[in-house]
Order: C-alpha cells, then sequence, then structure tokens
C-alpha cells in the first residue's frame, strides 16, 4: 500500500460517513501518521507506508467516521501559533478564540496579572504569557481533568503558571489587573442542535450556559468585582448573538467603557471593560 492509495480509501470512508472535510481530515491524519506533510504526500504518493502506519491509520480513520473530533484523535491544535495538547476533556481551541487573546493583547502591560476562568486547555492564558513580558498567570477551572491538560501544555510549551481548580472564583485569593474568560455559553435548547463533533464529544460541561446562556456571564461580571483591581479589565469571548446582553451585563455592574468587537468574519466575538472600584 503507497501513500496515495491509502489517502484514498480514507477519504472514502469518511465522505461515506458523511464528513463534511473528508479530504481535508483524510489527509492530515495520514500527515499525522507517517509524520510527514502535503507536498511529501503530492511529491511521492506511490512511496509505501508501513504494516504499522497502514494499521494506524485506519484506526484514525475509523474514529474520524464517528465524529469524533480530528484534534481529539491526533491530540493536538495550533492556536496563536503554539500546539496545544487536546482531550476529551476540553473544548478544542479555536480559531474565533484567538480574537479574545488580541484584544486582551491590545491592552496587556508588561508584569501584570491574570487571571483565566474556565481556562479548560489553558490555551488563552498560556498564550498571552508566551507574547507578553514578565506577566503573571493564574487559570481556574472546575474541571480537574482539563486542570491535567492545561498542565500540561504549559510543561510542553515551557510558560509558568499556576492552575487551580476552582468552581469560578470560589478558590480564588487576590486581585489582578486582568481577567479573561471564554465561558459556557452556548444555549440549554441549542446544545441538541450542535454538530456531532461538538455535542457528542466535548465537555458538556464546557458548553452548557443555562436556559438562556448567559449564566456564567452574570457570575463572573459579578464575582471579578473582588478580583479585580481598580482601573482592571474584564474581557470575554461571547456567542456571535450575545454582545448587548453582555454588554448591558457589565454596564449593569459597574464596569466602564464596554466595548463590543469582533471576529475576522464581521461577528460580535468579545466584549471588555473597565471596572474602576465603584457601581
Amino acid at each position: 500500500m503507497n501513500y496515495r492509495k491509502l489517502y484514498e480509501t480514507g477519504k472514502d470512508r469518511l465522505e461515506k460517513a458523511g464528513i463534511q472535510e473528508a479530504a481535508l481530515d483524510a489527509r492530515l491524519l495520514l500527515e499525522e501518521v507517517c509524520r510527514t506533510d502535503r507536498n511529501t504526500l503530492l511529491v511521492h504518493g506511490d512511496r509505501a507506508v508501513t504494516e504499522e502506519e497502514e494499521t494506524q491509520f485506519r484506526i484514525f480513520i475509523e474514529r474520524r467516521s464517528t465524529h469524533e473530533p480530528l484534534q481529539q484523535i491526533t491530540g493536538w491544535q495550533e492556536f496563536m501559533g503554539l500546539r496545544f495538547s487536546v482531550t476529551e476533556d476540553v473544548l478544542v481551541p479555536r480559531q474565533d478564540t484567538e480574537t479574545l487573546v488580541e484584544e486582551v493583547m491590545r491592552y496587556l502591560r508588561d508584569g501584570m496579572e491574570i487571571l483565566d476562568v474556565c481556562t479548560g486547555s489553558g490555551c488563552i492564558l498560556l498564550s498571552l504569557l508566551r507574547y507578553s513580558n514578565g506577566c503573571r498567570g493564574v487559570g481556574c477551572d472546575i474541571s480537574e481533568k482539563a486542570l491535567a491538560v492545561a498542565g500540561q501544555n504549559a510543561k510542553e510549551l515551557g510558560i509558568s503558571a499556576q492552575f487551580i481548580q476552582s468552581d469560578l472564583f470560589e478558590s480564588i485569593e487576590g486581585r489582578f489587573e486582568y481577567i479573561v474568560s471564554n465561558p459556557p455559553y452556548i444555549r440549554k435548547d441549542m446544545i441538541p442542535t450542535l454538530m456531532e463533533e461538538v455535542r457528542d464529544h466535548e465537555p458538556l460541561i464546557a458548553l452548557d450556559g443555562g436556559e438562556d446562556g448567559l449564566d456564567f456571564y452574570r457570575k463572573i461580571t459579578r464575582e471579578a468585582t473582588e478580583h479585580l483591581y481598580s482601573g482592571g479589565m474584564l474581557f470575554f469571548e461571547i456567542g456571535y448573538d450575545q454582545g448587548e446582553a453582555v454588554k448591558l451585563l457589565m454596564e449593569e455592574e459597574g464596569y466602564e467603557e464596554v466595548t463590543v468587537s469582533q471576529d475576522l468574519a464581521g461577528l460580535d466575538r468579545v466584549v471588555y471593560g473597565t471596572f474602576n472600584g465603584r457601581k
């Protein structure tokens, strides 16, 4: 069996399983198994694969045919130019979330302290620490398994960060200049309509935002005031239709200069504001 034939076999299997990006996913899985790249597969399509490579590729293809996310199969996802380990215990880092990191970076000053609430894989906090100078960071999450992934990512990237198991701010002490969060924000009634890759394979605890999708925004917006220095900033990732609602929640809690910003598709994606210590 050579690269080309094995790729075609995998692509056909994924197409029959209804995988939308069958050709792309088959290629990426073959690259992962054979530790090669797209150009090598194209130029040397007649190169033979080993029996071990063929077996592993077929296992990966069968997993993908059940709509298991590609990133859970390969075990990693690129985010902000960094490679993050991914398991079924964390959300797969998404390009949309890079908008949140980029907005924070516009305001981030050297040597500041950052708290990442609902840190998951740690991709937000670790990216901010990698691309800043002398900042210190804490990530918290209710899930011990998610924190294990975040800790692994910090170790693999060589970034110093503290991770704490906490139900939002329950176990958090002290104040920070910046609090960031990509909390669960899917409306409960919308969860059954999500793509199978998300609905059936990513952690529900990281998706379910309550009846209106705003439960965590309410709690974090209110409780963050006890953990921000005066002049500190709170940043949220939001769903595309939640901008005005989250903006209003923040304004009602005394945040000033509350701003809604858009992602590359022009959709509302981030809300942030400043807390000056009074309501």
